[in-house]
């Protein structure tokens, strides 16, 4: 890194530290009325849990630039022995068709020797379509009944009938890639061999994190339309922070898709009861024996995240109470066993899931003063401009450009904004030991409802609050008084801005789609009047597919019923379609839907779906699209889409 760089990173920080401790010593109002005063130590206090996250963020992007540590995936070395392993798959509740896929594409994944990989289903609801599953797969089936400890339960009591030195975790909905095996393993066989080498210079790894990806667009991609300008709201943590942590030897495990060393899972008692995030847990139990974790960046899974406001709510609170039991479980303030720096990014991760409570605070403040004259920081305007504009400002420049091209840290407060209002009750609860009587896992399927609308309501309030703060507190103001004024009207328009993206996520967009798309170009060819006729796909998906014939002037016509071979890689699936789109125009393609009938086939058809990542969604986020141009596009999209049911509605009538 220039050396320019890190002073500027270092005078960020420092102008930072200078700004807070005016902030603590010169501007609160100690005599005002005890709830302006508790909202101002409230306030301040936000503004320093804050700053501590960005100084984390930003001393460890020096900390990985000084790194000489090489972050490729090592290749078997085999030489080596090739270790046993148990690939767990964990089901509750979740619908077979689900399952399957997951199975299915476990089943494909490569190994140097395939009968070293022991693939299990984990079943705690002892169901005899899954066994018959297990069965059809020819994979071992493992189940339980009257299950208390919920996934924590299942995994324990499936881990007590294995014993291959390594196991994976992936959940029901989590497809493995076929390169999952060799992204992951080869971390442990050569770690092996370093201890057996250099025992006293080595640390063990205990697990490997991969990222947890998605082959969906997750809510804000999909109701803000923007599945190919941001980037699934769980990748900044998988493939930024995690890698982050893991390059200091702590990353964080995640639930699913992660391999693990087997000795220390059971040297640490196995997966933890006593909390409903069992995976954080975890993975600090296993760090703080002195064993590291690394997290990889490249997608070797992919599963469903869920797009109902509904379902995203309830999983976010399930983490947040979670992270905040296992917190207070494992003593991350204390823990003698927690090193310096694994204290640090707990800490860190605790003070996260506050992060909802801070932008509440954000938002009112500005608002207590623009339309109650509510006066929470006693400050000349000009003073502050001094002490506060340039470390703020720097600061944030810093922040900017530390950000990887996965989010930037506008979408970060937009994001934080969404759940805030849902989000600071749970915490606050938890962290004063009130638990919440019931969890249930995540139900990825969408389901819509009236209850939905009603979530727009607490961003409404505050979008309308804000706007009216606007107007209220710059009406009738001219000259130096708009200058004076300047720093209220800027957080109010930050927020205003927020709010707004919040009103449009909480609108609910119709999935008119059975299944999702995946870009796969796989060559295959149609029976055209008696003779093969060539293709190569654009993109397929669970119910068909479309392709473009290698001869330019071949035509099908709409519901067309023909039979082809479509190949993955060099294993010929027999299929009959129907003609669903035919497209004249350049570039000339045809939609069909299609029927397999033979099961290899079926499982190879689903393996050519879903051994990828879905290249649709967009893995950078687009920086020369500005909030702005966001919101213009929502305008416009929405009047569209309000125009085409009025449309309808006419028709109808």
């Amino acid at each position: 890194m220039p050396k320019i760089k890190k002073v500027s990173y270092i005078l960020a920080i420092v102008l930072s530290v200078i700004y807070l401790f005016w902030r603590v010593f010169f501007t609160i109002p100690w005599h005002a009325h005890i709830f302006t005063l508790i909202f101002a130590l409230l306030l301040v206090g936000s503004e320093i849990f804050s700053s501590f996250t960005a100084y984390v963020l930003i001393i460890f992007r020096l900390i990985r630039a000084d790194k000489t540590q090489k972050l490729e995936i090592p290749k078997f070395d085999l030489q080596q022995p090739i270790p046993k392993i148990d690939v767990i798959i964990v089901t509750h509740n979740e619908e077979v068709s689900l399952l399957r896929k997951t199975v299915n594409a476990a089943t494909f994944m490569d190994y140097p020797d395939k009968s070293k990989v022991n693939i299990v289903i984990a079943d705690d609801g002892n169901r005899p379509e899954v066994r018959e599953l297990a069965k059809e797969y020819q994979v071992n089936y493992v189940t339980m009944e009257k299950n208390k400890h919920a996934k924590a339960g299942n995994i324990n009591n499936a881990l007590e009938q294995l014993d291959a030195p390594l196991f994976a975790i992936f959940d029901a909905d989590m497809m493995p890639f076929s390169n999952f095996l060799t992204s992951s393993v080869p971390f442990f066989t050569e770690n092996f061999a370093e201890l057996e080498e250099d025992p006293d210079h080595t640390k063990p790894i205990g697990f490997v994190q991969t990222p947890q990806s998605f082959y969906n667009a997750d809510i804000f991609q999909f109701n803000l339309f923007l599945q190919d300008a941001v980037v699934n709201e769980q990748d900044f943590f998988s493939r930024d922070v995690n890698v982050l942590n893991g390059s200091n030897g702590h990353a964080l495990f995640t639930g699913s898709n992660a391999v693990f060393l087997r000795e220390i899972v059971d040297k640490v008692g196995g997966f933890p009861t006593d909390t409903i995030t069992e995976d954080f847990e975890l993975g600090t139990k296993i760090n703080s024996e002195g064993y590291i974790s690394i997290a990889t960046r490249e997608p070797v899974s992919s599963g469903i995240t869920p797009v109902d406001i509904k379902s995203v709510i309830k999983q976010r609170t399930r983490w947040a109470r979670g992270v905040i039991q296992s917190c207070r479980n494992m003593h991350i303030f204390t823990n003698p066993k927690i090193t310096l720096l694994n204290r640090i990014i707990l800490i860190n991760t605790w003070l996260y899931w506050w992060s909802f409570s801070r932008r509440l605070i954000y938002i009112a403040a500005p608002l207590l003063y623009a339309l109650f004259k509510v006066q929470v920081v006693n400050a000349n305007f000009w003073i502050l401009m001094i002490v506060w504009a340039p470390g703020y400002f720097l600061l944030h420049f810093v922040l900017g450009d530390t950000s990887s091209n996965i989010r930037n840290e506008r979408w970060g407060e937009i994001q934080e904004t969404f759940f805030a209002p849902y989000l600071f009750i749970p915490v606050i609860l938890e962290s004063i030991g009130i638990k919440a009587k019931k969890f249930k896992v995540t139900d990825k399927n969408v389901k819509f409802s009236i209850v939905d609308k009603l979530y727009i309501i607490p961003y409404f309030v505050m979008w309308a609050l804000t706007l009216l703060a606007i107007v209220k507190f710059n009406y009738g103001k001219w000259g130096s008084e708009i200058i004076v004024g300047s720093v209220i009207t800027f957080w109010l328009v930050m927020h205003f801005i927020n709010l707004s993206f919040c009103l449009f996520i909480s609108m609910k967009r119709d999935i008119n789609r059975k299944s999702e798309r995946f870009v796969r170009h796989a060559k295959g060819k149609i029976m055209v009047n008696g003779e093969w006729a060539k293709f190569k796909t654009r993109d397929v998906s669970d119910g068909g597919f479309s392709f473009e014939f290698v001869n330019k002037d071949l035509r099908l016509k709409m519901n067309d019923q023909v039979e082809g071979i479509i190949y993955h890689e060099n294993f010929p699936i027999k299929f009959k379609c129907t003609v669903a789109r035919a497209v004249d125009t350049e570039p000339i393609w045809h939609g069909v839907v299609v029927k397999i009938d033979k099961k290899e086939d079926q499982d190879h058809y689903l393996q050519l779906i879903y051994d990828g990542e879905n290249q649709f969604l967009s893995k950078e986020q687009d920086h020369w699209m500005t909030p702005f141009d966001e919101l213009h596009l929502n305008v416009i999209l929405r009047m569209k889409e309000l125009e085409r049911n009025a449309t309808q509605f006419m028709r109808q009538r």
